[in-house]
């Protein structure tokens, strides 16, 4: 059985985690990225069928690859922060599914149902691009997740002859808490959002 994790993990994960817009001018190196994933890729999927696919875009031309793209209230902390990765979803994951989940012949369930198809790709990548979260901030990084920008240009630009369409960005560093960070927002109360049935 796991036991609870210790009060200053808690709080990294989530109480005093915060979304960073501004970050330090220090590198996350390919090992940190490799890290990173390695935890992330244990997250739950349905059928462990792990549609989210990841560009890390890190090089200065890689950058500008990325930077027409992005609205004009993302670009500047985009191009400044260490790491954007672009969490996107491969809608022919389920090619993938005689390894995933080799006990049941699970591609069939996916095959030829594109509604089924599209509604496990982006719930499940969406659900993994949380787990890259979750990741880097046990591994010390900060995030800043977003969207605003054009998944059809990034997708044209990144994702060209595949499957694979762009779903949001997390812009991944060492968060910079003396710049261009909020207040903490309001969060609902669990009555406000639950109940227990």
């Amino acid at each position: 059985m796991s036991e609870k994790l210790a009060e200053p993990a808690l709080d990294q994960l989530f109480r005093t985690a915060r979304t960073y817009n501004a970050f330090l001018p220090k590198e996350v190196t390919d090992e940190q990225l490799h890290a990173l994933y390695e935890l992330a890729k244990f997250g739950p999927t349905s059928a462990n069928c792990s549609p989210m696919r990841l560009v890390f875009v890190k090089s200065a031309e890689a950058k500008e690859k990325l930077k027409p793209f992005l609205s004009d209230g993302n670009r500047a902390k985009t191009m400044v922060a260490p790491v954007t990765a672009i969490v996107a979803s491969d809608y022919a994951f389920y090619e993938n599914l005689p390894k995933l989940f080799p006990h049941a012949d699970a591609r069939s369930w996916f095959a030829g149902n594109q509604p089924l198809i599209d509604t496990t790709a982006f719930r499940n990548a969406t659900l993994q691009g949380a787990y890259v979260i979750m990741a880097a901030r046990a591994l010390g990084l900060d995030c800043g997740p977003m969207s605003g920008f054009d998944n059809a240009g990034v997708d044209q630009a990144f994702f060209a002859g595949t499957t694979v369409k762009s779903n949001f960005l997390i812009n991944i560093g060492y968060g910079d808490s003396s710049r261009d960070l909020f207040p903490r927002s309001p969060r609902l109360t669990f009555d406000e959002v639950g109940r227990i049935a």
